[in-house]
């Protein structure tokens, strides 16, 4: 995910499904009597052992992920809770006479009914592709290659991609952003991994192109299969590694749209930005872009023109067939899961279509759809509740920096200035985003997908000389998950994340400080962690550390990348420690400090002792409660290979083993597997 659009706490490369919890009503998740289910604890594990399975042993045993998932665990309850409502909500709009619906309703159950109906689907086959496809077929010359790549309703995508961001040094302002692209597997890794598990990932990714083409009615599917894969390994060759990837500062390269021109002179750019429509000047002359990865951009580039168009046409249908796989007859869809849910993330099964098209109302339609769910299922109590708790934590955090003893006077000033100037948005957009200028079709499924992809990129391109909104979400309400954004100097919590097990109104308070207490303060840690603390208060990318904290700082965070490296998820696949360090530091100091804030709490009064767990003890139970997860094989092997948060049981483990007060509260001592001496320990906060 872009460092600077989206910091999210969720995993999100895993399908998710909820897991064991009782309900007062439907789709209500609650966790024993004061917000921990007891249950699921192993008493047989020592807490300094693998404090992750003395809180979750017995669930991680008896669990089971449903086939049509790719894991379970608290994220899962959550998510399945909100999927149930978006469900609810359709069903009400369904219920209802057409012409008495308002035209967002009539556009949410238009996209639904046209998902739904597989028969005419299927009746049409490929007819609503056919002019694209035949275009695909029909591209003779590089340019016209390019042209389809930039052709933002086609969605094709090639080496590189192209967005609408907001600029590093002037956040005020907009900004055409590039990055390396064009892969079908997660990665690079998937390219050049010698791994036995990695290398029939590949195969499988052969056997589905072949298949997709075959599909599609092209001939010799298995050779221009080998082609495809061929060209895409020879980009995941010269790509930059997912570490240097996040760098605030490596991925900062502005530069005219003629300099990119000359660094990249193998691409066709202007043919590219024409069919994006892209202007080629701006207020102040020639527009600039910001490149990502710049030294990979002429090896790129080099490889779209040495490679043959045909070559070209290929790759683009087999995108093509991919992307709008669940929007064709079932043939592509249903192999398109093979590969992309069972092969790659071990899924036995597709989610039912009735649940895809929720999510899909959700993925088109965010906003329509999240003001149904907050009016219907976001009380404005809640709304006050989880300011308080924001608040709370922001306060913590203002004590801790005034007494960090690593910290010199100059750092402190400016990190309390960021501190001071940070801004929490809740639950969902003050304005709603407006959907008039796109059109939803009941009977054109594929040409709806299209419009919404072309809407969405119109409604950024058009202001992208226009100040920045920096009230935008860039989640919906009914999202599971949370981020920050440093160019804003903002989290963001959608309203469905600020449930239990999270947060709980009725539950202990140490319990909502170890689960959404830690997680609020993960997201404004973002601001502080090794690249968001390169963006000062306004948003800008700029230094405002000394030399001396800024050296200490880096020290601590590469001993605490050391301790992650070695984290072995399964044989031979390590965590990366500099991959994830981000996650890492905002998960140890979102702990931190929401501990803090659960003691600042307490006023002074000592906690009730509740079914024997002291108020730290179920702080800490509760956090890794919330992180309990359970995923399937090839799932897990793609979070450690393409996602930057370690796998949840890490998360754990690496964060309570840097926290003194753990120890205090387990008694953990030497000879624990996951016990480090005071002097080993990293306290960043």
């Amino acid at each position: 995910m872009r460092r600077h659009v989206i910091a999210a706490v969720g995993l999100a490369c895993v399908g998710w499904v909820a897991g064991v919890a009782h309900a007062a009503d439907p789709g209500e998740v609650r966790y024993g009597a004061w917000g921990v289910d007891l249950a699921a604890m192993d008493p047989e594990v020592k807490p300094g052992d693998d404090f992750f399975r003395y809180v979750n042993g017995h669930w991680l045993a008896t669990a089971q992920i449903p086939p049509d998932r790719s894991a379970t665990g608290a994220f899962l309850d959550l998510r399945l809770r909100s999927e149930a409502r978006m469900g609810e909500i359709v069903a009400e709009l369904q219920a209802r006479p057409y012409d008495g619906l308002s035209d967002e309703e009539k556009k949410l159950r238009d996209l639904y009914d046209a998902f739904l109906d597989r028969a005419q689907i299927d009746s049409r086959g490929l007819a609503p592709a056919r002019k694209d496809l035949d275009d695909i077929a029909g591209l003779k010359t590089l340019d016209e290659v390019a042209t389809a790549m930039g052709t933002r309703r086609l969605g094709l995508g090639g080496p590189f991609a192209v967005w609408i961001g907001i600029e590093d040094k002037h956040p005020d302002t907009y900004s055409i952003e590039i990055t390396q692209s064009g892969l079908g597997l997660p990665n690079r890794d998937y390219y050049l991994r010698g791994d036995k598990a990695i290398v029939e990932t590949r195969e499988a990714y052969k056997k589905y192109l072949a298949s997709m083409l075959t599909l599609g009615g092209i001939p010799d599917g298995a050779g221009r299969a080998e082609r495809i894969y061929a060209l895409e390994a020879s980009l995941a060759k010269v790509e930059w590694a997912n570490a240097d990837r996040r760098d605030a500062i490596k991925t900062y390269n502005p530069m005219s749209f003629s300099e990119l021109e000359g660094l990249a002179p193998g691409f066709r750019w202007k043919a590219y930005f024409a069919a994006a429509g892209i202007p080629l000047a701006g207020p102040r002359g020639e527009r600039q872009a910001i490149v990502h990865e710049k030294s990979a951009f002429p090896e790129l580039a080099k490889v779209f023109a040495d490679t043959p168009v045909e070559v070209w046409r290929d790759y683009l249908t087999a995108r093509f067939l991919h992307g709008f796989a669940a929007y064709l007859p079932h043939e592509f869809d249903e192999t398109d899961f093979a590969f992309y849910g069972t092969a790659l993330y071990g899924n036995p099964q597709q989610l039912d279509r009735a649940k895809r098209a929720v999510h899909l109302l959700d993925g088109e339609l965010g906003e329509a759809l999240g003001k149904l769910y907050v009016a219907k299922y976001f009380p404005p109590e809640a709304k006050v509740q989880a300011d308080r708790l924001v608040q709370n934590l922001l306060r913590a955090y203002d004590a801790d920096i005034r007494v960090l003893p690593w910290m010199t006077p100059a750092t402190r000033e400016k990190a309390l200035d960021k501190l001071h100037k940070f801004t929490p948005h809740i639950g969902y957009p003050e304005t709603w985003r407006d959907y008039s200028a796109l059109t939803i079709r009941r009977d054109d499924l594929l040409g709806d997908i299209q419009a919404g992809s072309v809407f969405e990129w119109n409604r950024r391109l058009k202001r992208i000389d226009q100040p920045v909104d920096k009230s935008e979400w860039g989640m919906s309400p009914p999202t599971v998950n949370a981020y920050y954004t440093a160019n804003m100097n903002a989290i963001f919590f959608p309203a469905a994340i600020l449930q239990a097990p999270f947060f709980d109104p009725h539950a202990d308070d140490a319990v909502n400080y170890g689960g959404i207490g830690a997680v609020i303060g993960h997201e404004i840690s973002h601001g502080f962690d090794d690249q968001g603390s390169k963006y000062d208060g306004s948003g800008a990318l700029e230094n405002w550390w000394t030399d001396e904290d800024r050296k200490g700082f880096d020290a601590a965070t590469r001993r605490l990348g050391a301790q992650y490296d070695a984290f072995e998820p399964q044989p031979g696949l390590h965590v990366n420690g500099a991959y994830t360090m981000g996650e890492n530091i905002a998960d140890l100091a979102g702990l931190t400090i929401a501990y803090k804030a659960y003691h600042l709490s307490l006023e002074g009064k000592p906690p009730q002792t509740l079914d024997g767990f002291t108020g730290d003890q179920r702080f800490y139970l509760a956090f890794a409660e919330v992180w309990r997860t359970k995923m399937r094989d090839g799932a897990l092997r793609a979070q450690v290979l393409s996602d930057p948060h370690s796998p949840a049981e890490y998360r754990v483990v690496g964060v309570t083993r840097n926290a003194d007060p753990w120890y205090q509260a387990f008694g953990v001592k030497p000879g624990d597997k996951y016990f480090l001496p005071p002097d080993q320990r990293v306290r960043l906060w």
